[in-house]
């Protein structure tokens, strides 16, 4: 069932989908419908589930799901797997790709790289330790309030850095 984040408890699951590129503003209203189409309808083993989506920085799905009156099973994740692979294909895009890393260029304005080319942006002064990278990995809305947005230091990926 269809609840407005606000409501939805700081243990409430999230998934978060990086898109391979930005929407267009037309492509941002219509995932939104489909969007809220599919939570206002989504199930779990016969009950609602109150939940939301939603897109920000005109580069992610985020989906949040309360899963305290029902627990978020198989077929229920299966078919949020099914629309988010509809999605990509009727806009021509990647959700799936975890070897992205997307960073924030200004505050409204999402940028993204190979991973693989992570020690090359910093070289050449693209990022540094404290660019706003995203943590899509976040498995809870408090998490995703407070550890998605994260600077490159603090992240898993500044491991990998060698410069």
């Amino acid at each position: 069932m269809l609840t407005p984040y606000h409501i939805l408890p700081d243990y409430a699951k999230v998934w978060v989908y990086q898109a391979s590129r930005s929407f267009t503003q037309e492509e941002v209203r219509e995932i939104s419908d489909i969007l809220e189409n599919f939570v206002d309808r989504w199930q779990s083993h016969g009950k609602d589930i109150n939940g939301c989506g939603s897109i920000y920085y005109r580069r992610f799905i985020v989906l949040v799901a309360d899963d305290s009156n029902c627990k978020i099973g198989g077929c229920s994740i299966y078919e949020t797997a099914k629309l988010l692979q509809e999605i990509e294909q009727a806009y021509s895009i990647e959700l799936f790709d975890r070897l992205k890393v997307n960073y924030k260029i200004t505050t409204d304005l999402v940028g993204s790289f190979p991973f693989n080319q992570l020690n090359e942006y910093i070289e050449s002064g693209k990022i540094n330790e404290d660019t706003i990278v995203f943590n899509n990995l976040v498995d809870n809305k408090k998490d995703f309030e407070t550890k998605w947005e994260i600077p490159l230091k603090e992240s898993a990926y500044f491991k990998f850095v060698t410069v």
